[in-house]
């Protein structure tokens, strides 16, 4: 009788600590998935200057914008938390579609090889920040199911594991499909 009990005391054991493994494992996922969000988003921030000083010079007119994308960036620099970081995030990329838009108007900065340079790696860091986002939102999913599933939520409690916030897009513009024309003109 004090054998079965021992052994299934280590038999519990050891799920108990698998359990506990198991999420320290996807919680550091978690924070691995949040530091690649971050590594772009770095590499984003740091792309934005160069852009704004190579267009500042020709678009004389639009200093507003100018000034609404780099106050948008230094906000999302310093944000804190990801529901802020988020929403930051959402501000910057609202206003360099505005800058994108206005540089349209401006055929010298259209045809501006350095401008078309600037922007062809902001929109390869927006796809990396977005696939970043797809991976952390993933793994955060996986997280929280595990920590709100039974009798892992046990486990979870007793250790105060919290539920990893998910990057969503607060603006919704983005979340409506894209417009396409394939009109001929």
């Amino acid at each position: 009788m004090i054998k079965v009990l021992l052994i299934l005391l280590g038999v519990l054991s050891l799920w108990f600590i698998a359990v506990y493994n198991s999420l320290v494992f996807l919680k550091n996922q978690v924070l691995n998935g949040w530091k690649q969000i971050d590594v772009q988003l770095k590499r984003r921030h740091d792309l934005i200057p160069n852009l704004v000083e190579t267009v500042k010079g020709a678009m004389k007119f639009e200093q507003t914008t100018l000034t609404e994308v780099i106050e948008a960036r230094n906000k999302a620099i310093a944000a804190g938390g990801i529901a802020e970081k988020a929403q930051q995030e959402n501000v910057l990329s609202s206003a360099l579609r505005q800058l994108f838009a206005l540089v349209e108007n401006y055929p010298d900065l259209k045809s501006n090889e350095n401008v078309a340079k600037l922007q062809e790696e902001l929109v390869s860091t927006e796809n990396r920040i977005s696939f970043a986002r797809q991976f952390y939102n993933d793994i955060a999913t996986k997280f929280n199911i595990r920590l709100q599933t039974f009798p892992v939520n046990m486990i979870s409690g007793m250790f105060n594991f919290k539920g990893a916030e998910l990057f969503e897009l607060a603006d919704a513009s983005e979340k409506e499909p894209p417009k396409i024309d394939l009109n001929i003109k």
